[in-house]
């Protein structure tokens, strides 16, 4: 926080303190022209009158003590702009305390896991239904509950991997992440009719139906840039990540306002490393889990 920010809300702080005090200062005090307190004013019913009493000092008082306890907690505790406190206290230490007493509790649980290979992993029921725990928390909202995906995030119940779909393929997946790095290539083809060439050309790969001519022409120009990744027969390079366009699988649409939609922006998916947030143990579950889905066990395991 800056210089200017701190003493902006240190200013405000103080104000507002010294404004109650002066509040409950002067409101308590006796005023020329005042009635007395023993002086009556309204008068309902015959006998139900209305007194000029001030507030009792107990009740004063607590006013005061409550200031004097809030001074106290600004002094001990964070509040008043970049100032830490004496008490050394901040909710993100008490989060990682908290956490770290949490992760000792549990450790054990997927400890006894460490040493066991993913496949053995994949095939015990418990070891799944932890899996499928850690799962839910840390990968549905990108992947789906049901782990099915949706545009842009990929299904992983199905044998189409662009990083490759062995356990170790998974867990390094799990453990690093991985970027996709597709750079835009509609400056490079140049017009308008070359990217529709090649969006026609890729759609006709996967077998749907496309404009030969169109085609045609759009082969020569994918095999002069895009098989160096893709491959020269499309069916993608699992060490680059780039994906197979020969199959019916597309992770960001099959129409072709998307396929050129790519060419000309490139795609840029994002999964990150999940060994920082989740640790190495969790993630060899979370990777047999995985692994099962697309073995056809993992619903099976998980009653599903």
């Amino acid at each position: 926080m800056s210089a200017f920010w701190t003493s902006y809300i240190a200013a405000l702080v103080v104000i507002n303190l010294v404004g109650c005090v002066l509040l409950i200062y002067f409101t308590g005090r006796s005023r020329p022209g005042d009635a007395k307190a023993e002086d009556t004013s309204h008068t309902w019913d015959g006998d139900l009158t209305e007194y000029n009493k001030p507030m009792p000092k107990w009740w004063v008082n607590l006013f005061y003590i409550t200031i004097v306890f809030s001074v106290g907690y600004l002094i001990y505790y964070p509040g008043v702009g970049s100032f830490a406190g004496i008490g050394g206290w901040s909710s993100v230490g008490q989060h990682d305390v908290e956490q770290a007493e949490n992760e000792a509790r549990v450790a054990p649980l997927f400890a006894q896991f460490a040493s066991v290979a993913i496949p053995q992993l994949a095939a015990d029921a418990k070891a799944l239904s932890l899996g499928q725990s850690v799962f839910a928390n840390n990968c549905a909202m990108c992947h789906g509950s049901d782990a099915r995906g949706s545009r842009g995030f990929p299904n992983l119940t199905d044998n189409t991997w662009n990083w490759g779909g062995n356990p170790d393929d998974i867990l390094h997946t799990v453990l690093n992440g991985r970027q996709a790095a597709m750079p835009p290539f509609g400056a490079v083809l140049g017009s308008d009719q070359a990217i529709a060439e090649v969006s026609v050309y890729v759609q006709s790969l996967s077998g749907m139906r496309a404009d030969p001519a169109l085609a045609a022409a759009g082969r020569a120009r994918f095999e002069g840039v895009c098989a160096a990744c893709h491959g020269v027969d499309g069916k993608g390079n699992p060490m680059l990540g780039a994906p197979n366009l020969a199959d019916d699988v597309w992770l960001y649409g099959s129409d072709l306002a998307s396929i050129r939609e790519g060419i000309i922006k490139g795609r840029n998916g994002m999964m990150p490393p999940h060994e920082p947030i989740i640790g190495a143990d969790r993630a060899r579950l979370v990777s047999a889990y995985v692994y099962s889905l697309s073995q056809g066990r993992g619903a099976q395991a998980s009653g599903h």
